[in-house]
């Protein structure tokens, strides 16, 4: 991995690559793949929906077909605020983490996992392998999968109902498979610092990156507004990952809003590499402006973005500001 400028425009030779990527579609996800393709997700504003791109170039998402793969239920369960879609490959299929709720209880999100056997996730037909069951039947969302020497995690945000006050709060289990946790459920970060509680006590859209022999777990804190921001925890490789003591959390944010570039609220972070296999980019929601008219959920103007990022002398990542708006060109 090389050790980019933190601020520097993501580049592809000469050419930049557009900022906004990809225009009202907020918590993002890009994977690259082995086939080739990076592949995008990303909540759709009318919250209904769950949409894929593709396309051999990070640039290239800006302007790819989107497909429909999976649309609320009119009725019942997964009908209402389908958010944070991932998209993983596990065992020789694709699996597409996301949250729901009722139809009739659109605040009783949980999450919910589909499944798709075919190599290509656009062909073959995606199965509701239905919620994931956690110890807690509580407000919960975002969930993200990773492997580490040979067992899988999710991470995810849920409320604790043992905490007054508090939304919700990161944490981790071992999967018996790509939709069933096995063992302990731990939490692995609460709301604590001011950061983390303007507005809304947050802890949110954990993303994990493995480099150097760490683990490293972003995730997002506080209300969905300018204040919006980014955190960290770091565990080493060797440790038990599911002792909450392993983690170490930084106690500033590692990605804030930068009123010079123009950009608030930036958050709900991936990671991908771009096309040189080595340089590491950034995927990131954000808004151009920081007043919001009523409620943050309901304006839509979350707008994907990327950057790359670099490494610092520590080894812990180097996020960097915001870079400002780009000029688009095609891809």
């Amino acid at each position: 991995m090389s050790f980019a400028v933190p601020n520097a425009p993501l580049a592809r030779g000469n050419r930049v690559h557009p900022n906004p990527l990809v225009p009202h579609r907020a918590d993002p996800q890009i994977h690259r793949h082995t086939d080739g393709f990076y592949y995008f997700t990303a909540t759709h504003p009318d919250y209904d929906r769950i949409v894929l791109r593709r396309s051999r170039t990070l640039a290239g998402l800006a302007t790819a077909d989107e497909s429909v793969i999976w649309r609320a239920h009119p009725t019942g369960d997964m009908g209402a605020h389908i958010w944070a879609p991932e998209l993983h490959r596990a065992d020789d299929s694709w699996y597409v983490y996301f949250a729901a709720a009722p139809a009739e209880d659109e605040w009783a999100i949980r999450v919910w996992v589909l499944e798709n056997t075919n190599p290509d996730p656009f062909q073959g037909s995606w199965t509701e392998k239905g919620r994931i069951e956690t110890a807690w039947d509580t407000f919960s969302l975002d969930a993200t999968t990773f492997t580490h020497r040979g067992t899988r995690y999710l991470a995810w945000a849920q409320q604790d109902p043992t905490r007054e006050g508090h939304n919700t709060a990161i944490l981790l289990s071992a999967m018996a498979n790509p939709w069933t946790l096995t063992g302990h459920q731990v939490i692995l970060s609460a709301p604590e610092y001011d950061w983390e509680c303007a507005g809304h006590q947050v802890n949110e859209g954990p993303y994990v990156l493995q480099r150097g022999g760490r683990i490293f777990l972003t995730y997002s804190a506080s209300a969905t507004d300018h204040r919006y921001c980014v955190g960290l925890l770091t565990a080493d490789a060797d440790a038990e990952l599911l002792d909450p003591a392993a983690w170490s959390k930084s106690p500033v944010p590692v990605f804030t809003s930068s009123a010079w570039a123009g950009v608030y609220g930036p958050g709900h972070n991936a990671f991908t590499v771009a096309e040189d296999g080595e340089t590491d980019v950034l995927v990131y929601h954000a808004r151009s402006y920081q007043e919001i008219d009523g409620e943050p959920l309901d304006d839509p103007n979350r707008h994907t973005r990327i950057q790359t990022f670099g490494w610092k002398p520590d080894g812990t990542p180097d996020l960097g500001a915001p870079v400002a708006e780009t000029v688009k060109e095609s891809a």
